[in-house]
């Protein structure tokens, strides 16, 4: 295992005397925080601009949606090596480097001619994203006490929840006020801040290994997560059982075995000690990130529909609707770390899931057509906080089950994990949204001309604009539609109640026991221990 370098002895502020005081803290916190909102404004908000894109580009939406996906797709495959490289290289440098190219890359995005360019700029930007978003917890945990660490971890989780939701709005609003194009202003304006702050604030630490780089494991990584987040994205609009889907699925999975094999062998050369997953903390944060982060991009997916179409609201409108919860989100993670000190990190993830299972069941039980966004307000809430609870301390047991000389693997990880669930949630609960949708749809399709009718079961904006071609039938056309477009959302719902009352029981049973970070001194002890234990087993 590699050996750590406490992150004191490292570059640090001047006049600190090598230990960041409260203010320097405090302006690191910022740092990384605006850095970070910078990558997640940027998975989300060029969602907001599909349709400009595909008018102004003359592309197909296919096209558009890889404008979109390529993004996603290059930050979380490379999110574990450039973690694990930035630990090695230095975390400032990776951070600094990693923003100017993300800069470049958005302003690139932003002057694109074509959807060539476009893509190609995205990749850029994925690629940069990839070396910033684990540096960011990384600086965190590498540089805060442990006293303050709790605290940092619920900011950094609740910019990462809320952030996305936050990032559409600002989109929605640069779409509607001026240009979609202007999108790219607000991450470049964010990476001018984040980089002079960075430069004067954030200290350097880096760690010194006695093992080679894990490059055989760095790359078959890379292949697994590609293999399976290009399945979840593509899946629903290839098809499950197409060709490509199927290879896509096999490649990832017999990559993901490959890793997990070769990572055994390594040990503790590894990229990823997988050794640690039996520990309670590693294995329970990351499968709660998994599953909250799912539902909470899935609950997105069938959210703006709603708004939009069955409501009537317009872009900008609809995201306002979502900051209820978003706020929640980000207000509870602050508040979760003194909960964890009191009662415990197991008991607040429980309460955590609990409410957020809560908020879906309220949703699946009084949304209606008739009631509108009060009808799903109180779960709306009800999920934001219950997100906001869980969330943190499941970040801080991921962090606190590697040793400080592997934070940035130990970030990039809580990332990777966070993409997959999104990747996942988005998926299902699409799916499950469209599918019960259709089967609702097909019940009250009675005495629509055949071809609208077809149009109709697409989807509930096919329906909505089908319906002025069938005369006397539109009214009865649009209600359909906004009725069954509930019944599927009540399916969707119900099933993601029933996935997170299963993770309900695991957390209340196999949650972590404590979520105290790693002291330097105490690493040795810790290694040698789970050394043994490997071995009894």
């Amino acid at each position: 295992m590699s050996t750590n370098q406490p992150p004191q002895a490292a570059t640090a502020p001047a006049g600190s005397g090598g230990t960041p005081d409260a203010r320097q803290l405090r302006a690191i916190l910022i740092t990384v925080s605006i850095a970070l909102m910078a990558v997640i404004a940027s998975v989300s908000g060029l969602n907001v601009a599909q349709t400009h894109m595909a008018v102004e580009f003359g592309a197909s939406q296919t096209t558009v949606l890889w404008i979109i996906n390529v993004y996603t797709l290059a930050l979380a495959a490379l999110l574990l090596p450039l973690g694990a490289i930035g630990d090695r290289l230095g975390r400032k440098p990776m951070l600094v480097t990693g923003l100017i190219v993300f800069g470049a890359a958005s302003v690139a995005a932003g002057l694109a001619p074509s959807a060539g360019v476009m893509i190609a700029a995205r990749v850029a930007a994925g690629i940069s994203a990839a070396m910033i978003m684990p540096i960011t917890l990384a600086v965190i945990t590498s540089t805060f006490p442990e006293e303050e660490r709790g605290k940092a971890i619920g900011v950094w989780t609740g910019v990462a929840g809320g952030g996305g939701i936050l990032g559409m709005f600002l989109s929605a609003l640069l779409v509607d006020v001026a240009d979609w194009r202007w999108l790219f202003v607000l991450p470049v304006v964010l990476v001018v801040i984040a980089l002079a702050m960075t430069l004067k604030s954030v200290p350097n630490s880096r760690e010194r290994s006695t093992h080679s780089f894990d490059t055989i494991g760095a790359l078959v990584s890379t292949i697994a997560v590609i293999g399976l987040i290009f399945v979840l994205q593509e899946g629903p609009e290839r098809g499950w059982l197409a060709p490509i889907t199927l290879i896509s699925l096999a490649v990832g999975v017999i990559a993901a075995i490959t890793f997990v094999a070769w990572e055994l062998h390594r040990r503790d050369a590894s990229l990823l000690d997988v050794r640690l997953f039996r520990e309670r903390g590693l294995a329970s944060g990351s499968i709660t990130l998994l599953v909250v982060f799912g539902v909470q991009a899935g609950i997105a997916v069938v959210l703006f529909p709603f708004f939009q179409a069955v409501l009537g609201w317009s872009g900008l409108l609809s995201t306002v609707a979502m900051m209820p919860m978003a706020v929640m989100m980000m207000m509870t993670s602050g508040l979760a770390p003194k909960m964890a000190a009191k009662v415990g990190a197991r008991s607040t993830m429980t309460v955590g899931v609990t409410l957020a299972t809560l908020g879906l069941a309220l949703m699946a039980l009084f949304v209606s057509v008739d009631d509108g966004y009060l009808s799903i307000l109180a779960g709306m809430l009800a999920m934001g906080i219950g997100m906001g609870l869980s969330m943190t301390p499941s970040t801080e047991a991921i962090t606190s089950s590697l040793p400080r000389a592997k934070q940035g693997v130990a970030s990039a990880l809580n990332d990777v994990t966070r993409e997959f669930g999104t990747a996942l949630g988005v998926a299902m609960l699409g799916a499950l949204l469209a599918n019960g949708y259709r089967s609702a749809m097909d019940s009250r399709l009675d005495g629509i001309p055949t071809g609208a009718a077809d149009t109709a079961r697409e989807g509930i904006a096919n329906a909505i604009e089908v319906a002025p071609k069938t005369g006397s039938h539109a009214q009865d056309l649009i209600h359909a539609a906004q009725q069954s477009f509930v019944d599927g959302w009540q399916q969707a719902m119900w099933i993601g109640a029933a996935v997170m009352s299963v993770l309900l029981v695991y957390v209340a049973l196999r949650g972590p026991k404590h979520t105290a970070p790693l002291q330097p001194d105490d690493e040795a002890a810790r290694e040698t221990g789970a050394a043994e234990n490997v071995a009894a087993r």
